[in-house]
């Protein structure tokens, strides 16, 4: 393993910093080093706040707050999730139960929940106990999935990032740090949606950095934010990034300098979906975003025009339809597969694209790095 030196890490830091956009999102290979540079973003902010959190964050290290007591010392005990105790136990008290609901409710969930408080209110949750949905008056708690215990960890720092205590004391940024690592792909791009929520509600006062290793994820996110219905808003405030290893430096390059082939890896996920015959409606969003890449290339950026290449018949009314299918409010709310026709359309696209420039796809388990 290539050594990275500390140095190297907190230039790229202050690099951060220093960049006057509100909205940072950074694609990067699982292992360059993303949550090492949260972290050190977060060292470094500290440093010139005297030593006070400037910022709020969330990453690997948030939910290893939340542990199952079901291990041998708790047999017989109701099963719940504990909270170890931090400093934004604090806030807890703050939480709105029911925006947490609400923001549960674009990922369908199969449970509800209950706070456990400690005595003293100040203290915070202790716990958190979850129940199927049911008509019963009193269900036994359960064990949620690793998927479901990750949405809803996310959907409580969503809550908490609107809590104006904390936030008001750390109002400079807030630093996500790939939100979908154990999420299933529709739970994925409902997280880009929620991302967007969050932009919308916060970017205009703070820094927003969002790093990810998910190739679809990032590309529906720097769609949205360069050529979504609300562009005009985000584009002049967002810088788009690629964090890369290279030997034993760690450098972020802006992606209009670097060749960063990602629509092959997007025409891989395209490909998986159709072997595995488990396409969903997000999936019209990456063959956008494809289309878009392969458009841009070609120096046009017209969808329609891509399309008449490859020998698609009523090119301006298959693009409407590609669009339509890629706004992110079809797909938030729906993870049922395609109906037929839509279905036929985006093999139909996929072959013909495969025709027309014989792309190269890996195998899966092939590391693309």
């Amino acid at each position: 393993m290539d050594y990275i030196s500390d140095e190297n890490v907190k230039s790229l830091a202050q690099h951060l910093i220093d960049i006057d956009r509100n909205i940072v999102l950074i694609f990067a290979f699982n292992g360059t080093g993303k949550t090492r540079l949260s972290v050190e973003y977060k060292n470094v902010t500290k440093e010139e706040n005297d030593g006070s959190h400037s910022g709020v964050y969330y990453n690997a290290y948030s939910e290893d707050l939340f542990v199952w007591n079901n291990d041998a010392e708790n047999i017989g005990e109701s099963i719940k999730l504990n909270i170890i105790y931090s400093n934004l136990n604090q806030y807890h008290s703050s939480i709105d139960e029911e925006k947490l609901r609400e923001k549960l409710s674009a990922y369908k969930p199969k449970f509800d929940f209950k706070f456990n408080f400690n005595s003293d209110i100040a203290l915070g949750i202790e716990s958190i106990s979850f129940y199927p949905l049911t008509e019963e008056s009193e269900p036994d708690s359960i064990k949620i999935s690793r998927g479901e215990q990750q949405i809803f960890i996310w959907c409580l720092f969503l809550t908490m990032f609107d809590i104006q205590g904390w936030t008001g004391q750390q109002n400079s940024h807030f630093f996500i740090d790939d939100p979908v690592s154990s999420l299933d792909d529709h739970n994925i791009f409902v997280t880009a949606s929620t991302i967007m929520d969050l932009i919308e509600d916060h970017c205009d006062e703070r820094k927003i950095i969002i790093t990810t290793h998910h190739v679809g994820f990032f590309s529906i996110l720097a769609d949205w934010l360069k050529k979504g219905e609300k562009a005009s808003s985000y584009k002049t405030k967002t810088k788009i990034l690629i964090l890369k290893k290279s030997n034993d430096e760690l450098n972020l390059i802006d992606c209009k300098k670097d060749v960063f082939l990602y629509h092959l890896e997007l025409l891989q996920v395209l490909k998986h979906a159709i072997d595995d015959k488990k396409l969903f409606a997000y999936h019209f969003a990456i063959l956008r975003q494809v289309l878009e890449n392969i458009s841009s290339f070609l120096g046009v950026g017209r969808i329609s025009y891509v399309l008449k290449q490859i020998g698609v018949e009523d090119v301006d009314d298959i693009a409407r339809i590609v669009n339509t299918l890629s706004h992110k409010t079809v797909f938030r709310y729906e993870a049922k597969e395609l109906v037929p026709d839509n279905e036929e359309m985006l093999l139909d696209i996929f072959n013909k694209l495969q025709n027309k420039y014989n792309f190269i796809l890996h195998a899966r388990g092939v590391n693309n790095e």
